[in-house]
């Protein structure tokens, strides 16, 4: 579970809601118009399935999902066990790394480290894995693509809605009384397309974004690992090279990595 996705979500909900209750001094039906809501969301999600296909726009809820409940695997960790890696190579041999791979649970380093085993070519494992990455990241880019549409379409149909209740408004100038109500039925329909854009969807394509970043680093330093592994490096030559891609703090919870760094 992603607590800053809940948190912030929950907490911008609960600040728009405080603000609509204490706005209209409790009375929060006024800001509930059905066929406003249905405009806005009814049509927001047929107008972005117009723009996919069939099977990716029934994955939006598998997207989504990610926002909310990934488990993120620490960069130190995977550089800690790519050098456990290089260390029962370098003792018992590359061919040994294949009773390890039952125990890797990522299924990417587990592939690459079965190249490894087999004997591939350092450019055939470099070229294979790359155009994994590729796809993966076209694939994220795919998901996020639709977030951004919701929220590209939804306030286009708050603004569709706003002119239909002001047409229908200024066709009921005879009668004051329902000019105001008039107004406030037109209005909801643009206030409906901004809260879906900038509280749901922008928010949550973003993390993907920042998700997809995460991964492909991660990603990034289990390539190199796995060349460092097909190279025969020294595991102490394997740590020094993925150790760069890591942050200072993230660094330091290197296994031996402070003895490393007071020898030099």
């Amino acid at each position: 579970m992603d607590l800053a996705t809940w948190i912030g979500l929950l907490a911008a909900v609960g600040m728009c809601f405080w603000s609509l209750y204490s706005g209209a001094g409790g009375n929060v039906g006024v800001y509930w118009d059905k066929p406003s809501a249905i405009l806005v969301i009814g049509g927001t999600i047929f107008v972005v399935l117009m723009t996919q296909a069939m099977d990716r726009y029934f994955g939006l809820l598998r997207i989504i999902k990610r926002g909310f409940f990934t488990r993120r695997q620490r960069l130190s960790a995977v550089v800690n066990q790519i050098v456990r890696l290089a260390e029962i190579a370098r003792r018992e041999g590359v061919l040994s790394l294949e009773g390890a791979i039952k125990n890797i649970d990522d299924e990417f380093l587990a592939n690459g480290i079965r190249l490894v085993v087999d004997g591939t070519a350092a450019g055939e494992i470099e070229q294979i894995l790359n155009a994994e990455l590729e796809a993966m990241d076209s694939r994220h880019s795919q998901g996020k693509a639709i977030l951004d549409l919701i929220a590209k379409y939804a306030p286009a149909f708050g603004m569709i809605g706003t002119l239909m209740g002001l047409v229908a408004m200024l066709n009921n100038m005879d009668d004051p009384k329902k000019i105001g109500p008039g107004m406030a039925v037109a209005i909801l329909t643009t206030f409906y397309g901004a809260i879906i854009a900038n509280v749901f969807c922008l928010p949550l394509a973003d993390k993907l974004s920042f998700r997809n970043e995460e991964e492909m680093l991660l990603r990034t330093i289990m390539v190199k690992g796995i060349l460092s592994l097909q190279a025969g490096d020294n595991p102490r030559t394997t740590q020094a090279k993925l150790a760069v891609y890591l942050p200072a703090k993230e660094r330091l919870a290197l296994s031996g990595y402070r003895q490393t760094e007071s020898a030099k």
